[in-house]
């Protein structure tokens, strides 16, 4: 595990592969978009458990994703109204339930450039207090990190870095480009390579 100053635990949601990352649509051939969907979240989850104290995968599709078990995650079934922040709040009460102190973080799938120093670094940054890394055009949210104890309170979706920002959340200056290189769009694959 890398050298963080508390403990963390990490929170990987996904929606079923066949369905995810619709803006992507066109990079691949569509036969192969689910496997795309899932070597990018293939590449997240391995830096991460390089990091972190435990990761738990919520997903949409369980079944679909079972090829992230060898990385040493847990995959719990997502259960709700299939949005990214109830997929988030159910990940959280998992953690919490096991250890109420913890750090927590919201990281997301696509993130094939990660890098366990990336997360490291912005770890290292955030201790004691609610913090995000906003994406590389500093809209989006790639990691969310509660405080130690403290709830998540996650606000993805559009502008999420502005909504993080405005519910008290701390914005990270670590570098951390592999952190902050979300693949959203086809470009965005060229970038991250």
């Amino acid at each position: 595990m890398g050298r963080v100053p508390t403990p963390v635990d990490l929170i990987v949601p996904l929606k079923a592969p066949r369905a995810g990352k619709s803006r992507l649509r066109g990079a691949v051939d569509d036969a192969v978009h689910p496997a795309l969907v899932l070597a990018l979240a293939s590449d997240t989850v391995a830096a991460a458990v390089a990091v972190a104290r435990r990761v738990v995968v919520v997903a949409a599709e369980p079944e679909a994703v079972t090829p992230l078990k060898e990385f040493g995650v847990e995959i719990l079934a997502e259960s709700g109204p299939g949005d990214l922040n109830s997929a988030l709040r159910q990940g959280e009460r998992l953690l919490r339930a096991d250890d109420p102190g913890v750090v927590i973080g919201a990281l997301q799938a696509d993130l094939p450039a990660l890098r366990p120093a990336d997360l490291t670094a912005a770890m290292t940054e955030a201790p004691g207090r609610r913090a995000f890394v906003a994406d590389w055009a500093g809209t989006g949210t790639t990691l969310l990190l509660s405080a130690p104890g403290g709830s998540l309170d996650p606000w993805f979706g559009a502008g999420s870095a502005r909504a993080h920002a405005v519910s008290g959340a701390v914005a990270l200056r670590a570098p951390a480009p592999g952190l902050r290189r979300d693949v959203d769009i086809p470009a965005d694959l060229a970038q991250a390579r």
